[in-house]
């Protein structure tokens, strides 16, 4: 967690000092070295250079982390300003630690634990009262860069002040979405998640079912991820996972649902037997060295075949397809079959737990949603759940099946309250009354943004909204937000529209991910039948649909996130600005499926690599065409949005939104600024490429790839003709080649590539399994 902790502080452009202890065992000379004595935090900081996921949005940012030894570098904390502790979770040892840190640190520092249980007051018991009121509990979920809950836990003597300031710093600086915990043993997301996993692995012994079924009823059926119960526990480690449950079980001596937490006696012989999980290569799932998937028998304790109950296999497949999670899990609960019947024990067991929480670990319902959406990745919270499922009739059912609900539930029933949410406010059980729901003014949805009952402009695949302020908001309404005719025809009709009257355009989408890319069908289709011109004017539309963006009156912004990949990225190339969530990941990937990109996507990224070479400079032109051709032909992805701007998929101006609930407040923003800013389009550019030499240059490099086994022949054909594109043709050295002569030649490309018996097999091949076919 330390290492985590200090690389997305880094992330966010702040300098820290990682500290561990010096490593036991040390000889005599080793002792003498600084650098052995730093081994476990420049281990640390190594571990997250090479972690995956990334800990980092891009290497460059470990820069800003020194690491040291809490024997001979503590004085360097004499002018910091927080200093949060993540050592071991031993009383003695934090004590410890705390009163040396009294000494060093400036009055105005913060200090923070990243404790998971530990009392506040017996940690700082011997603490200054200065001390004290510099002291909260900072949790971080790992991995830290990735989890966007932060629980804050505000000790007795607190100040109000630093507590603000922590919770600023939290959402501005770190994007984390913070919920506020009380000094309970695991806080509110851990105490919820391990009664919720415990409940479920306890039921699955009772029930007789595999691990198998319960993770096909427990994941997407019941809007939690994919992963569900029992891969999720493989990721997080067995160990980790009996750490927090043993840790509920032995501080929560008063808890009525105590016994949920003792951990199976299975589970401690796969600890035993160092069966923790990914971390050591298996758990309850691992990998045959014929890559086939094996499933672990809690009663045997030996690996099988994964396999599953057909049934249940059957009801929660058909059940994953439904696109809206209220309605996924409320038809998993009406399931009259094994699937449904689990769902029901499971779940009435977790919300009536849920419920009876309030008011000793949290003080809203929205806390503890808030903290299983943010930390566990839920698509909706307990309450959401219940809501989803109908107030009234689940509160019902819970009783009936023997689970207790506090006398607060049973009062908001008997007021007429039909929802804990209900239009803008939700229902405070400590109160008994409906409440306004707090929400961060930045957390801005098109939903809340948009003006009137009725878009602008609106077809079948997009529709444009007007967002106030001057600023009209295009969104895509096709499936995982793929391009497709009707979408090129909105970019138009957008840009016409806005220079009339509005004055900025912002491109914002809802869903999983930004956009994956265009719709593979209609060019599967039309090359099938041979439809060589309809292709070729297909291309020609997107190309110049991103073009009218990019030379539109009115400043655009577009708000990617995700999977921004394909037409996606494309389209953000004929943007003036991007205002990116952190998380967004993005690359030209079309080789993938045989083509190179072509919607003016292998002109603008070039473009956009010479843009900062100074005009007469042409040294660094071939540079430039170089990296772009390996970004594309390798199809590059950007892990980030900040290795986006490294590779030049975004430019270094471009914004970053650590919090994606912002990202399109700070892109209307943005939209904002340009257009009271004395906006003016950009004008079109032409440079002199290098040509017919260039294009053999790069074949050379693509020859030693396919003669190295690293590329086949028809990967090599499909970087041949991106060459040629890049290079501006066999002429592109005697004359500055204009952006239609590269439009035209990315065009022809990518029709030519269209009538490859290769191309078309890795097409369909995507269409059917969702993935690219290597050939």
């Amino acid at each position: 967690m330390g290492s985590g902790i200090a690389a997305h502080f880094a992330n966010a452009g702040l300098e820290v000092l990682l500290l561990d202890i010096v490593p036991p065992n040390l000889s005599d000379a080793e002792k003498k070295d600084k650098a052995k004595r730093d081994g476990w935090a420049t281990g640390g900081l190594e571990k997250a250079l090479k972690a995956r996921p990334a800990a980092f949005f891009h290497k460059d940012a470990a820069r800003l982390v020194k690491t040291g030894n809490v024997e001979d570098d503590l004085e360097k904390l004499e002018d910091c300003d927080l200093v949060i502790e993540a050592i071991i979770e031993k009383m003695e040892a934090k004590q410890a630690l705390f009163a040396k840190l009294e000494k060093i640190v400036p009055e105005h520092c913060v200090i923070a634990s990243n404790t998971s249980g530990l009392r506040i007051a017996e940690m700082t018991k011997a603490s200054s009262a200065n001390f004290k009121k510099h002291f909260v509990v900072l949790h971080f979920f790992n991995p830290v860069r990735y989890m966007k809950l932060l629980e804050i836990v505000a000790g007795p003597e607190t100040d109000k002040d630093v507590l603000a300031h922590c919770v600023r710093f939290a959402e501005d600086v770190l994007g984390k979405g913070v919920v506020f915990g009380k000094d309970t043993p695991n806080f509110v997301g851990n105490r919820i998640g391990a009664h919720a996993m415990m409940a479920t692995i306890h039921q699955m012994l009772a029930d007789g079912l595999s691990p198998e079924d319960v993770d096909n009823i427990t994941g997407a059926p019941m809007a939690h991820p994919k992963s569900a119960s029992f891969r999720t526990a493989d990721l997080v480690g067995l160990d980790t996972f009996a750490h927090v449950a043993d840790n509920c079980y032995a501080s929560l001596t008063s808890d009525e649902d105590r016994d949920v937490f003792k951990v199976p006696d299975y589970i401690r012989k796969m600890v035993e037997k160092k069966l923790l999980g990914d971390k050591t290569k298996g758990g309850f799932f691992k990998r045959a060295p014929d890559k086939s998937i094996l499933t672990l028998d809690p009663k045997t304790l030996e690996y099988r075949p994964k396999g599953g109950d057909d049934a249940i296999k059957g009801a929660t497949k058909a059940l994953s397809k439904v696109e809206d999670p209220r309605e996924r899990v409320k038809k998993l609960v009406a399931d009259q079959g094994k699937a449904g019947d689990f769902a029901r024990k499971v779940l009435y067991r977790s919300l009536s737990y849920s419920a009876r929480r309030i008011g000793e670990i949290a003080d809203s319902v929205v806390a503890v949603d808030d903290a299983m959406k943010w930390g566990y990745n839920w698509e909706l919270g307990p309450f959401e759940v219940w809501d989803a499922l109908g107030f009234a009739e689940t509160t019902d059912a819970i009783e009936k099946a023997g689970h207790a609900l506090p006398d607060s539930i049973k009062k908001m029933k008997a007021s007429g309250a039909t929802a804990f949410y209900k239009d803008g406010k939700v229902f405070d059980l400590l109160k008994g009354e409906y409440v306004a729901q707090k929400q961060d003014p930045r957390y801005a949805t098109l939903t809340v943004l948009r003006k009137g009952d009725k878009p602008v402009l609106k077809n079948d695949g997009a529709e444009a909204w007007d967002l106030g302020d001057g600023v009209l908001g295009l969104t895509f309404k096709t499936k995982a937000n793929s391009i497709d005719p009707d979408v090129i025809a909105m970019l138009g009709q957008a840009a016409d529209k806005a220079e009339t009257d509005f004055r900025a355009i912002v491109v914002a989408n809802e869903g999983d991910h930004f956009c994956v890319g265009a719709n593979l069908l209609l060019v599967v289709m039309a090359g099938s039948q041979g439809q060589w011109d309809q292709i070729r004017e297909m291309v020609k539309g997107y190309q110049y649909a991103t073009q009218r963006l990019k030379y539109a009156r009115v400043p655009v912004v577009i708000a990617p996130y995700g999977m921004t990949i394909g037409g996606g990225l494309e389209l953000c190339m004929g943007a003036d600005a991007v205002q990116a969530a952190a998380e967004t990941y993005s690359g030209l990937v079309e080789v993938g499926v045989g083509l190179i990109p072509g919607g003016a996507g292998t002109m603008n990224m070039l473009w956009r690599a010479m843009e900062s070479i100074p005009e007469g400079t042409t040294s660094n032109v071939y540079e430039s065409v170089t990296q772009t051709f390996k970004n594309i032909a390798l199809a590059k992805i950007a892990t980030s949005a900040e290795e986006g701007k490294a590779l030049g998929y975004f430019r270094r101006t471009d914004g970053v939104s650590f919090d994606r609930a912002r990202v399109l407040a700070e892109a209307k923003a943005r939209a904002i600024g340009m257009a009271q800013s004395g906006y003016h389009p950009a004008i079109p550019k032409a440079y002199r490429l290098p040509g017919e030499s260039g294009i053999a240059t790069l074949g050379m490099m693509v020859d030693t790839l396919v003669a190295g086994g690293y590329a086949s022949e028809h990967d090599a054909k499909i970087a041949r003709k991106l060459a040629v594109v890049l290079c501006g043709g066999v002429g592109g050295a005697s004359r500055e080649v204009t952006e239609d002569e590269m439009l035209e030649l990315e065009r022809e490309a990518f029709v030519s590539l269209c009538g490859e018996p290769k191309s078309q097999e890795r097409m369909q091949y995507m269409l059917m399994n969702n993935k690219p076919l290597r050939n």
